[in-house]
C-alpha cells in the first residue's frame, strides 16, 4: 500500500508552522517528514525558509532563553530545552559565550518565589528545596547561593 502524498507543499506547511512560532531547523524538518514529505521536498522548503530569514536558530535560540528564564529556569534546563529542540551546540555556545546574565542572583529569585523567608528547619524540606531548585536547573553553586546553604554536597 502506498503512502498518502500530502495535499499541501512542503514549503507552504512550513511557513504555516513558522507562522504561529519560531521553530529549530531539526524540528521544522522533523515536522514535515513526519506530515509524510520527501526529503528533498523537506530540505527546500527549510532553505527557502531560511532565504527569506523565517528560519533563524540563533533567533529561535535567543527566545528560548529568554522564556525559559521568564519561567523561572536554570542554565542547565534551558540549554537541555535547546538542545532537545535541535538547535545546534555551536549556536548553543555562542549564545551562552558573551552571556551577563546573574544566574545566581535569578536562582535565589526564582527560590523567593517559590518558598518565600520561611526558613529550613527540617533536612527533609532541606532535601525537598534541593531538589526542586535541581529540578529547575541550577547548579548546585547556584542553589547554595540562592537557599544560603552552607554544606557540601
Amino acid at each position: 500500500m502506498k503512502a498518502k502524498k500530502p495535499a499541501q507543499s512542503a514549503t507552504r506547511l512550513a511557513v504555516r508552522y513558522l507562522s504561529r512560532r519560531d521553530h529549530a531547523e531539526k524540528e521544522l524538518q522533523q515536522k514535515l517528514l513526519a506530515r509524510g514529505y520527501e526529503q528533498a521536498d523537506v530540505d527546500e522548503a527549510v532553505a527557502l525558509c531560511q532565504d527569506y530569514n523565517w528560519l533563524d536558530d540563533a533567533r529561535f535560540a535567543e527566545r528560548l532563553l529568554g522564556n525559559g528564564i521568564a519561567k523561572g529556569w536554570g542554565l542547565l534546563r534551558i540549554r537541555q530545552e535547546m538542545e532537545h529542540k535541535g538547535v545546534h551546540e555551536a549556536i548553543v555556545c555562542q549564545l551562552f559565550e558573551h552571556d551577563e546574565f546573574d544566574w545566581y542572583e535569578h536562582a535565589r529569585e526564582v527560590a523567593l518565589k517559590k518558598f518565600g523567608e520561611t526558613p529550613m528547619e527540617t533536612e527533609k524540606e532541606k532535601a525537598r528545596r534541593l531538589r526542586f531548585m535541581q529540578s529547575r536547573g541550577f547548579d548546585f553553586e547556584q542553589i547554595k547561593y540562592a537557599l544560603d546553604v552552607e554544606d557540601e554536597y
